[in-house]
């Protein structure tokens, strides 16, 4: 199986309306000085794969992204693979998603709550 997912065949999911959960584990200070992210991502701190991964839907496509989709996104998809969730990373994580014309939008202050309380 594929490790990755290149950012057209994202959209394409994202198009069709195809069932799909998507995390952002950037690490948190890339997070922070970001102010966007991918439509309908919900940020997870890599750091605490353990914690969190227990509470992924199992019938579901996971895709993960980090900044540049290099170690960040390989560590966690390990971790999450090894407790036999099926997920990927896009391929050159957020920047090549944006470099492809990707959608962002801008995190908003609800989000941002949100994304802290999701860690406790």
């Amino acid at each position: 199986m594929n490790r990755t997912i290149k950012p057209r065949d994202l959209r394409s999911m994202l198009e069709s309306r195809q069932e799909v959960t998507i995390l952002d584990v950037r690490r948190k200070a890339d997070y922070d000085a970001d102010h966007g992210l991918i439509p309908d991502a919900e940020w997870r701190d890599p750091e605490r794969v353990e914690v969190w991964s227990m509470d992924l839907p199992k019938n579901t496509e996971i895709v993960i992204y980090c900044a540049r989709g290099g170690s960040v996104s390989n560590i966690v998809l390990d971790r999450l693979l090894e407790k036999g969730i099926h997920a990927r990373y896009i391929e050159g994580g957020i920047a090549e998603w944006k470099a492809a014309g990707g959608e962002i939008i801008e995190k908003t202050s609800r989000e941002n709550i949100g994304d802290h309380e999701l860690q406790g």
